[in-house]
């Protein structure tokens, strides 16, 4: 039995700590860094949009957290991009500091069966983040028609060399749920490859995060989850995190928040 504080310590550790509203400005990111510094530890990264990595990145070096990496995300929300300009967008996250590069599927193309751009795109992505950076494919489980499908997507990301495969952009009706995790953790106990997992988009609690790890556990082992190959996407999470460590109440409600931006 895994203690709340023990859980809580845990999602501080494989946190994106998140922010991606279309509003967000330099300031908004320094703040946002700023609660990464917190007194029970650093999350594994921070997520933002591709203008304000550099931002990030210097005020986190400020801060002393040089092991807090950046991410951004490429083809997003909509995966609608080319592959010419999603292979540009990373190549200028990574000459601005960006160390992981989270990229949608052309999820829709892929629903209408072009599976090959979806693995153009995505090959030509890996290449480009080849020894640079760690890539997440993100396939947007949500919107996939079924269990079938959320296998195959996440059969195809395995198979072009990501490093995690993450549910969520956070920005459609349907984001992480324990049913497209669970597949998607077996995919990848299948494929007997050292694959990450992200979930991304509606984790607020730490109650809700133990959930995901319980069934990480169930399937991958104790040992499995670890920053390297387990992240939350989130934002308000943190507030949750911070009160259940610093507070002696574990069972007071959590701050509520708005959805937009949640990833």
């Amino acid at each position: 039995m895994h203690s709340p504080q023990a859980t809580a310590l845990l999602a501080l550790q494989c946190m994106d700590l998140t922010s991606l509203q279309n509003s967000d400005t330099p300031a908004q990111v320094t703040a946002l860094c700023d609660k990464a510094a917190s007194e029970c530890g650093s999350p594994a990264a921070v997520c933002v949009y591709p203008e304000l990595i550099a931002t990030a990145r210097q005020h986190l070096d400020l801060l002393h957290l040089q092991q807090v990496q950046v991410a951004t995300v490429v083809n997003f929300p909509l995966g609608e991009d080319s592959v010419g300009c999603v292979v540009a967008a990373t190549e200028r996250a990574l000459a601005v500091g960006a160390s992981e590069i989270d990229v949608v599927m052309p999820y829709q193309r892929f629903q209408a069966g072009d599976v090959e751009h979806c693995r153009q795109l995505l090959s030509a992505v890996r290449t480009a983040t080849a020894d640079r950076a760690v890539l997440k494919v993100i396939i947007e489980s949500g919107e996939l028609a079924s269990a079938t499908a959320i296998r195959a997507a996440s059969n195809l990301a395995i198979e072009i060399g990501a490093d995690f495969i993450k549910t969520s952009t956070g920005k459609v009706a349907v984001n992480a749920t324990l049913e497209a995790a669970e597949i998607m953790l077996t995919t990848i106990r299948e494929s007997g490859r050292d694959i990450g997992f992200k979930a991304a988009g509606g984790i607020r609690t730490v109650a809700e995060a133990e959930d995901y790890f319980k069934l990480a556990r169930a399937l991958m082992g104790d040992d499995w989850i670890t920053p390297q190959r387990f992240r939350i996407g989130a934002s308000s999470l943190l507030e949750d995190i911070m009160r259940v460590l610093v507070n002696e109440n574990d069972q007071a409600e959590p701050v509520a928040d708005d959805k937009k931006g949640l990833y």
